[in-house]
């Protein structure tokens, strides 16, 4: 152990230590410049120090930092109207500091409302295979994955894994039973996988029909990223959920999550049901009021859209220009990679080595979430970087992770 270190091994980071960050780059205490393609995993969606968050962090800290939720906290009362009149479909919003917290309030509210329609036996959840909805005890059971299950105790009961193919044969599932279906629109961790939107709307009649509720997890694929502000609008209202978990970019940088739904299924939590003693806290409501209104001004979602279909094109290039390293493109919007036939791995090391900070996700792909405020010439520099990566890749036999 180095000296000093008393950390949990659960992370693995490079050499590299950031000490500043400026619009789509972060700067080390040496100087060094780093295109930042990755946001804190689709965290810093309006890039590193944006004024107006930073404004609103500083006026907020000379007022009051906490007061736990035994108290009325003004912004939780506008910020849930923001986004429960931009939905539409919504009515009741609770605050989390996570993302993982966001998707246990939604499991929780989708059982405990059948609870009290009378539904006691119906507490069964729904997911997929390449899910991805936290880390809690809660959540790992949810995502199924076995590796993240492995070495924490049996799993726990109530919830029903299928292949991600099986979207399309969902009626062939739902009973009685089945509490609620719970997937993300566009799988982040799974290997970036956007659900086409005929079938979100397949989804949606169906656990209408058999009485079951839909739950979105748009951690991760929200706050904007695909060019919406939530990804199931690009349905045009004919896929919205019941309820829904959103966190990462709706905080700019500043933690935060929120379970948002209909309001006559959110009215089953009622006092004792459900609580967090920071979640919705001042410092939090302040920043994601001045993320939310950063990302609904005129034009924001525009730019988006504008830079996503130019980085998407640029990718194709390189697809055409390395066949070898290049298997297909993944994502939607600004939640973009390429799924690759070299180990992605190692391309992103190598990327990190050249200065361009990117991700990985599963089924081998090479994962992009650059802040949303970037432009063409951001995605020109990161191609550039790209390509020499994909040049010694290809040249390479022995390139492995």
């Amino acid at each position: 152990m180095a000296k000093g270190d008393h950390l949990y091994d659960c992370y693995a980071p490079p050499a590299q230590e950031f000490v500043r960050g400026e619009g789509a780059y972060l700067y080390t205490e040496k100087g060094e410049k780093y295109l930042d393609f990755i946001a804190g995993i689709a965290v810093n969606g309006l890039g590193h120090g944006h004024p107006a968050l930073i404004k609103a962090v500083k006026d907020q800290s000379d007022k009051l930092w906490h007061l736990s939720n035994m108290f009325r906290i003004q912004g939780q009362y506008e910020l849930a109207r923001k986004y429960c009149d931009e939905l539409g479909w919504a009515g009741k919003v609770f605050f989390t500091n996570s993302g993982a917290e966001a998707v246990e309030c939604a499991m929780k509210t989708a059982r405990r409302y059948h609870y009290d329609q009378g539904d006691t036996e119906r507490y069964e959840i729904i997911t997929f295979t390449g899910a991805f909805h936290g880390r809690t005890m809660g959540t790992i059971n949810a995502g199924g994955n076995p590796k993240y299950l492995k070495g924490f105790g049996p799993a726990l009961p109530g919830f029903t894994h299928l292949d991600f193919a099986e979207l399309e044969n969902l009626e062939e599932h739902l009973s009685d039973k089945t509490a609620a279906v719970l997937f993300e629109p566009v799988q982040g961790e799974g290997g970036l996988r956007p659900i086409p939107i005929d079938t979100l709307i397949k989804v949606r009649n169906q656990c209408t029909e058999n009485g079951t509720l839909l739950i979105y997890d748009e951690v991760q694929c929200g706050a904007a990223r695909t060019g919406k502000l939530f990804a199931h609008q690009w349905a045009e209202g004919k896929a919205d959920p019941d309820i829904m978990a959103a966190a990462k970019g709706i905080g700019g940088g500043f933690p935060l999550g929120a379970c948002i739904a209909r309001e006559d299924i959110a009215k089953v939590m009622v006092p004792g049901t459900h609580g967090s003693t920071y979640g919705g806290n001042p410092m939090a409501m302040a920043v994601g009021n001045a993320a939310f209104d950063a990302m609904t001004e005129p034009g924001f979602l525009a730019h988006v859209n504008k830079t996503a279909n130019f980085l998407k094109q640029q990718f194709e290039g390189l697809k055409d220009e390395f066949p070898d390293v290049v298997d297909e493109l993944r994502g939607k919007g600004l939640l973009i990679g390429m799924r690759l036939k070299k180990p992605a791995l190692a391309v992103r090391k190598n990327a990190l080595a050249k200065g361009l900070l990117c991700g990985s996700a599963g089924d081998n792909v090479l994962r992009m979430a650059p802040p949303l405020i970037i432009d063409e010439n951001h995605v020109r520099e990161a191609i550039g970087i790209l390509r020499e990566c994909f040049k010694e890749a290809q040249a390479a036999e022995d390139f492995v992770a």
